[in-house]
């Protein structure tokens, strides 16, 4: 019995073997046929939606952030108020800064005494170089004479000696005069000029930094956060916003959409907006971006939906936005004809009992056709049964 049993299990093993090299080897070149199906590449439009879904969210959100350090003195809004653009948020203790504003004022005022003293140092020192002026030229009309009078015997050399000194004493003194204003000119010119500006600036700087005291909100929208009270500090490095302002008046619906679909879509498209937490209500949207880079992903695109709300709407809430979209004129063909393979998409065309395989281009597709951009002519036959075990070059019977 032992025997017989080993005999039987080779003899199923042998048969086996058989069975399958015979399945292995049938194939085109044996006769074998496979039966497909057909449809024909045919010119139309096509119709086709497309749908993102995901969160809404605020069209508009706003940080908050101070840009002088202090202490804050009130906070004027909390968690879930409505403000208005430029409505005080928050105040900051500005002591320190009116003190340090009383001092530059005073130095403002130091320095234009100072230039104003200047003012009359110069005034004084342009007399007197006008004054060195008119004995100058009065000891030079003076030697002049005393020089004629020697040359004519009429005078000694001691007197034009005399009268050298005098005119030697006056050019000094004017040149003196001279130098003397140019430094009252120089400190009268520093004290009005740049000295002043200085002082002003410094002036200047504070104030702007007591109207940074009190913060208002750049956006009319509701408080959604709030990281600060009376009593801490707030300062321009601080890792946190005061607060988050959003405005939710608009919200918006972000997501991707096939390459195909984005030459059919425009900004200022209106779209069907549906919510999880609103069933059988439908909304408006319309399209505000299409963006021109595709995602990371590659072949999708970001698009944003806006969304006016009425007020019952939430950021946060799941949303959908169906896009209608019709395809110009082309060619379709039955979505079971595709298939993929690599990232490549191909269709059989049946031609003479045969089948080519064919790279194609796709466009818009829906549930049951497809637009062939590239790669398919209208009128040519395609295998839509049995696709997955088709081979370029194989013999088919058409059904």
């Amino acid at each position: 019995m032992r025997v017989w049993g080993k005999r039987a299990w080779a003899l199923l093993l042998v048969l086996f073997l058989v069975v399958g090299a015979a399945g292995c080897g049938a194939g085109p070149g044996d006769g074998g046929q496979v039966s497909v199906k057909t449809a024909t590449a045919a010119k139309g439009k096509l119709e086709a939606t497309q749908t993102i879904s995901g969160a809404l969210a605020p069209a508009r959100v706003a940080n908050v952030v101070s840009k002088l350090a202090g202490q804050v003195l009130a906070v004027k809004a909390d968690v879930g108020d409505r403000v208005q653009a430029g409505q005080v948020l928050v105040e900051i203790d500005t002591k320190e800064l009116q003190a340090q504003l009383q001092q530059a004022e005073a130095a403002v005022d130091s320095v234009r005494e100072q230039a104003e003293q200047a003012r009359l140092s110069m005034e004084a020192a342009q007399v007197a170089v006008a004054n060195a002026k008119v004995a100058l030229d009065a000891a030079q009309k003076y030697y002049d004479r005393i020089k004629a009078l020697v040359d004519a015997g009429a005078a000694s050399q001691s007197q034009l000696d005399d009268a050298q000194t005098k005119l030697d004493q006056a050019k000094n003194g004017y040149a003196a005069a001279g130098k003397q204003y140019e430094v009252a000119k120089k400190q009268y010119e520093t004290a009005s000029g740049s000295g002043l500006a200085q002082a002003e600036a410094a002036v200047n700087t504070i104030k702007v930094n007591m109207s940074n005291a009190v913060i208002t909100s750049p956006i009319t929208g509701v408080v959604t956060n709030r990281n600060i009270n009376p009593g801490e500090m707030a300062a321009p490095t601080s890792p946190q916003p005061l607060l988050i302002i959003a405005d939710t008046a608009t919200l918006k619906l972000e997501g991707t959409v096939g390459q195909e679909a984005v030459p059919l879509l425009a900004v200022g498209q209106k779209v069907t907006v549906t919510l999880d937490a609103l069933p059988g209500r439908e909304f408006t949207g319309t399209v505000t971006q299409v963006g021109p880079v595709a995602a990371a992903t590659g072949q999708r695109f970001p698009v944003e939906v806006s969304l006016a709300n009425p007020g019952e709407l939430k950021a946060g809430m799941t949303a959908r936005a169906v896009f209608k979209l019709t395809a110009p004129e082309g060619v379709v063909v039955p979505l079971a004809a595709v298939r993929t393979e690599g990232g490549s998409d191909y269709v059989f065309v049946v031609k003479d009992g045969r089948v080519e395989r064919r790279p194609v281009t796709l466009g818009l597709k829906n549930e049951e056709q497809v637009m062939v951009l590239k790669g398919l002519e209208a009128g040519e036959q395609v295998a839509v049964t049995n696709v997955g075990v088709l081979q370029d070059g194989m013999a088919v019977k058409v059904e």
